[in-house]
């Protein structure tokens, strides 16, 4: 088990070591280092299992000690280390979402090796819990909630990068003909074939979601202008390939809106104003392929 060891004391970090080596025969691979910045930046080279946080030290203290390190490492648990005078600072750690404190000099091996492990399973379980509340269940990919929470760090980042980023808004067409005609079944699997479709086009690092019955967006950023019309080639060859190979399934058809955004030649835009341009596009795409089938 990998785990981050920020403490500045010498002696205490010494103690917390050869209580981790004598306890209970797990093997533990520790990391130590002395100041938050630090710690912060093992995370760049590594990942790690556990943070064993000192709230007092020499570059932060408090409470901002503990939300610095879960701004950063958002999935990894905390347990936070105390001297005595310190153990209401602990407890508050604990409700802002540390998962342990342990006070120095009053924990042995067995003591410090349970709470590490029971740190490990509750926090597993708070980002399971948290997960659920992010996810559609039919699909697997983010529901409104979870778009809207990750949407605004793909802004952050596009931002700080000075790159352009595009949303996608796709309604999947007929979605109503397809229930009446074949049933909620199989109408469900057309949803899931279009979260695939999607899948197979945009990177693992984009957020792609569902957001209402028939309705998904995706949100990419390091998108130039030029790339938006090719993101459009590219979503209407998938489902094209999908249809050909998905026999015995109602072909997709997808209406298909875009918003690009360049935040260092633009005021910066709200997600919900991308929102609101990219389906407000997808209407007009929409009518288009309506007026393009009557006239056929």
């Amino acid at each position: 088990m990998n785990i981050l060891l920020v403490e500045d004391n010498p002696g205490d970090a010494r103690l917390i070591r050869e209580l981790l080596a004598d306890g209970s025969g797990t093997s533990f691979v520790i990391s130590e280092v002395n100041r938050l910045a630090h710690g912060l930046e093992q995370f760049a080279d590594q990942s790690f299992d556990l943070v064993l946080l000192d709230l007092s030290l020499p570059d932060s203290t408090g409470l901002d000690t503990l939300r610095r390190f879960q701004a950063t490492a958002p999935d990894v648990p905390v347990i936070v280390l105390t001297g005595l005078n310190d153990e209401g600072s602990a407890i508050q750690a604990v409700r802002d979402g540390a998962q342990d404190y342990l006070v120095k000099g009053q924990i042995d091996g067995q003591q410090i090796v349970r709470a590490i492990r029971y740190a490990r399973e509750r926090h597993r379980m708070v980002l399971q819990i948290r997960d659920l509340s992010l996810v559609d269940d039919l699909t697997g990919l983010h529901n409104r909630r979870g778009f809207a929470a990750l949407a605004r760090e793909v802004v952050k980042r596009a931002v700080r990068t000075g790159t352009g980023l595009v949303v996608t808004f796709v309604d999947l067409d007929g979605m109503k003909r397809i229930n009446d005609r074949f049933g909620h079944e199989v109408g469900d699997r057309a949803l899931i074939r279009t979260a695939g479709v999607l899948r197979s086009v945009f990177r693992a690092s984009d957020v792609i979601a569902r957001i209402g019955g028939d309705e998904f967006i995706a949100m990419a950023d390091g998108v130039d202008g030029a790339a938006v019309e090719l993101l459009r080639r590219r979503l209407t060859s998938a489902v094209e390939d999908h249809n050909r190979e998905a026999t015995g399934e109602p072909a997709l058809a997808l209406s298909l809106g875009f918003a690009h955004h360049n935040p260092t030649a633009e005021t910066l835009k709200s997600v919900d104003d991308l929102i609101a341009e990219a389906d407000e596009a997808m209407y007009a795409d929409k009518d288009s392929r309506r007026t393009k089938a009557a006239r056929q």
